[in-house]
This record gives C-alpha cells, structure tokens and sequence, in this order.
C-alpha cells in the first residue's frame, strides 16, 4: 500500500496543501491541549529511533509525522556504508532531541517500501512531513552535511507545517506515559466522513458533508478548507489539461479560461503559477470578467492557507493590482 498523500514524482499536489493545513492544525490543537492539562507527554530518548516494518509504517511513520518531521534511513546488513551512517543518523536523533524521529528500515525485508520510495541504492535517507515524502540524500555524507540537511528539514516542518517537535523526557525509559483520550469534538464524525468521501473520490458527497458542518459552525476553519478543495476538485474533474493550457496560452484575454487553467495549476502543486496567472487577469480585466477572476483568487487563497506565504506575497500583488 503507498503511503498517503506520498508524491514519489517529486511534484507537489494538492495532497501537499491539505496536508501541511492539517498538520499545521493538528500541531496547534495538540499544544493547546497539552497547555490545558498542564504539559505534555514526553517520550523516552528510546523512542525517538524505531525499527519501521511495512505492517506498521502507517501508524509509525505515516500518522507520526503529523507531528515530528519522520527521518528514514533505509539500510541492510550488508552494506558497509550504512554501517556509518546508521549510528550517525541514531547520534543525531539523540542530540537533536525530539526535532526528528528516525525510522530504520530494512530494505531486504521491506521490498515494498524501498520500490515505492523509488530507493535505487543505499543507504538512502529520506523525510516524512505531514505525510509527505522528501528525498535528503543518499550515501554516506560527512556529518556537517548532514546536520544542514536536518537543520533545512526541521525548519521547513516548523515554519510550512507548524511541527516543532516532540518533548523528551531523559528520566522516562521504561513505559510511555499514558496519555488521555480526548472526547471527539461535535462535528468530527462529520468531518472524517468527508475525508473518507474525499479518498473515495465521492466529491459530492465530501462538499455536503463539509456543508453541512458549516451550516451549524460558520467559522471552521477544517471544513472551510475541506470544501474549498473538493469544489476545486469538482472544477478539474472531466477536463482535458492539454485543452485548457492550450486554450490559456492562445486566448489570454479570455478570463474563464485563465480561471480553468489556474485551476489545473494549484491541482498540480504550481501554487505560484496559478497565483500569478490570475493577478495578472484581474489586472488585465474588467467589470463582472476582473470580479470573476478576483473571487476565483479569493477562493484558492482558502484551499492554500492564509498563513502561507505565498498567499501573502499574492495578497499584496492583487491588492497593486485593484488599487
């Protein structure tokens, strides 16, 4: 089973948006909890380097890295240089203390995983935030390295996705601290079974039940961004890419098919692509065709997050433009 939300192209999709939303809310609705009941549960040091099989890597890499950025290191017996590398890599997780989780996996008992990672040699070292795949290097690399390469990893999770990590407890060895359910909010049922539409491709279905949230709770924020990415899916679902970029390219007065084409843009991860195509519309248009390009923007300022940067740089660009 590939991982969810794993973009093993390297391209950034829509995935990549809803995920770094849900993690970054996820992450603050974890602190806020912990600050309600007075602190946080710690780990043990020992918990921060674990043995990842394809039985559990849902739940031990996957669901994790919700939370704290997940470091791979794919390794074998056989291999020298990951003899290096691993304790390096299990050094480090130490010292850096709750700012990553390292996750080794066996490639000669993990196959799978190694294929869908597209693995071609180890030791491989790769990253999981918020459910989204990174490829860090490959080979043994000298420490200096590597500790950049972390130092960039740990700052895209904090600032993209809101992780700053887990807290670790030296004095915790032996058992986890049990840590209290927290009761389901309201509208959770409601809000999982849109996710679960949404996996299924029941589009319609996501966007009603993402309604039907909001008819009661006008304010949100999981089911505004919810249904402003199953609408943008119902947009794109059916259209011929070749035809609307090409449509886009020739016709660039023609706004409904600038409109389609930054669409096509924020589906396919080219978040600033689609951004500037249509602030450059607005700016070029008028009357109901410059409103209908502005809303447009408005609405895939939702789907991305306010506290995104480039929804700010944008903000900024259209606000040159109407002004």
């Amino acid at each position: 089973m590939q991982p969810r939300n794993m973009s093993m192209s390297g391209v950034v999709d829509l995935a990549a948006v809803k995920a770094a939303q849900e993690a970054k809310s996820k992450a603050e609705q974890t602190r806020a909890e912990q600050a309600r009941q007075g602190g946080g549960g710690a780990v043990p040091p020992s918990s921060l380097v674990i043995d990842v099989s394809e039985a559990d890597f849902e739940s031990a890499v996957l669901q994790r890295s919700a939370e704290v950025p997940v470091v791979i290191d794919f390794w074998a017996e056989w291999c020298e240089p990951c003899k290096q590398l691993s304790p390096l890599l299990e050094r480090l997780a130490a010292e850096y203390s709750g700012r990553f989780v390292l996750a080794k996996i066996d490639v000669d008992a993990n196959q799978m995983l190694m294929q869908q990672f597209g693995v071609q040699g180890i030791p491989a070292v790769f990253a999981v935030v918020a459910g989204q795949a990174l490829p860090l290097f490959q080979g043994a690399a000298p420490e200096e390295q590597i500790r950049g390469t972390l130092d960039q990893l740990i700052q895209v999770a904090e600032e993209r996705f809101g992780l700053t990590g887990i807290a670790v407890d030296a004095q915790a060895e032996g058992e986890a601290p049990v840590v209290e359910e927290v009761p389901a909010g309201p509208y959770d049922a409601l809000l999982e079974a849109a996710v679960q539409a949404l996996d299924a491709g029941d589009l319609d279905g996501a966007v009603q039940a993402y309604k039907n949230v909001l008819s009661d709770d006008p304010g949100n924020s999981e089911a505004k961004l919810g249904l402003g990415q199953a609408q943008l899916l119902q947009r794109v679902q059916g259209l011929d890419p070749q035809q609307v970029r090409k449509d886009a390219a020739e016709k660039p007065a023609d706004v409904q098919a600038q409109i389609a084409a930054a669409d096509l843009d924020l589906v396919g991860g080219h978040v600033e692509d689609a951004f500037g195509r249509l602030v450059e519309t607005v700016g070029r248009s008028a009357g109901e065709d410059r409103d209908a390009a502005r809303v447009r923007l408005l609405e895939l300022f939702e789907v991305v997050g306010a506290d995104d940067p480039r929804v700010t740089t944008a903000r900024t660009a259209l606000a040159r433009v109407l002004f």
